[in-house]
């Protein structure tokens, strides 16, 4: 065991004085690997991720994250060069809609819906959005909107959360997070019911039944806050499991349970230290959006930050 921690470390080292030659930062989304998690310069949400990046004066980002995520950090950093270790690392969710399929939709609804894209989507279909959004102001941003009918995609488990908090109706794309959607609400009561003292904490992802069930439902970054502020010393958690590395080291004194064994993406987990240090190396995986796509998808995402953020909804568990 000490001589794979001692080769970790190594290999650590190696990684962050690679980053320092390149004049690079490396981004380390929630659900990564704890090893690569605990040497990036900046963990968090994906979006969050990119506009972090576009603040600094890099010349190179190492994105550890899915394709999209990458996309994301060369729509919001044109002037620098972005990498992805592991081209392979995609998203299920992403690839359930198209920018033709979503123009096809479009049509069909007609002008007067305006498209609400979940920032989990690629480029392509951002382009074709009239407004961006994150799990964490999904809300905020349908309420922004004056019409009174929208599409939300691609995750329809997040439109559905999305409906509860607005008079708006919120038409939904057929798409999921499979790692979320396997979460099944038994699970989620077996658990309460397995430990009463827990508090759960659940992602919008996740079905609206395993939802119903939880005490706080947040994005992962909102995880965070909500654990470090909750005076609960128990926590049932219902998101991918790469949230726990963080979650335990920064509240030590708390315990942190998966609600599901089976919530790992493999997308997520592909991206290996030896990933990051080839990409360096080689500079290899390079991510570039082409500029007429890059504009469009940016003016979407500037849109959803130019939006009015309301004050978060408070949720009731239904059962309580």
């Amino acid at each position: 065991m000490s001589a794979v921690l001692d080769e970790t470390r190594e290999l650590q080292g190696e990684i962050r004085q690679l980053l320092k030659t390149r004049k690079a930062i490396l981004l380390a989304h929630n659900y990564q690997r704890g090893e690569i998690q605990d040497i990036a310069d900046f963990g968090g949400d994906s979006l969050a991720l990119s506009q972090q990046a576009a603040q600094t004066d890099a010349e190179l980002i190492v994105f550890c994250g899915v394709h999209f995520m990458a996309e994301s950090a060369a729509i919001l950093s044109p002037n620098k060069t972005v990498l992805l270790p592991r081209l392979e690392a995609g998203c299920p969710m992403a690839d359930m809609i198209t920018a033709d399929r979503l123009r096809a939709k479009k049509a069909e609804l007609g002008p007067d819906v305006p498209v609400v894209t979940y920032v989990n989507s690629t480029a392509e279909v951002k382009a074709e959005s009239d407004i961006c959004c994150t799990s964490s102001n999904v809300v905020s941003v349908v309420n922004s909107l004056a019409a009174e009918r929208v599409l939300c995609a691609p995750d329809m488990n997040l439109a559905k959360y999305a409906q509860r908090f607005t008079a708006k109706r919120v038409e939904y794309w057929k798409g999921f997070c499979p790692t979320h959607h396997l979460l099944k609400p038994e699970t989620v009561a077996a658990m309460r019911q397995r430990y009463p003292d827990a508090m759960v904490a659940a992602h919008p992802e996740c079905l609206p039944e395993a939802l119903d069930l939880a005490d706080h439902v947040c994005s992962t970054s909102g995880m965070y806050e909500y654990a470090r502020k909750s005076p609960a010393r128990r926590f049932i958690i219902c998101t991918e499991e790469g949230i726990l590395h963080r979650l335990r080291k920064e509240n030590p004194d708390k315990e942190f349970i998966l609600a599901d064994e089976n919530l790992i993406c493999p997308n997520m987990k592909v991206t290996t230290l030896e990933d990051v240090r080839e990409a360096l190396t080689g500079m290899k995986n390079v991510i570039t959006v082409p500029e007429n796509i890059r504009q469009r998808a940016k003016r979407a995402l500037d849109r959803m930050l130019a939006a009015p953020r309301d004050v978060p909804p408070a949720w009731r568990r239904l059962n309580a």
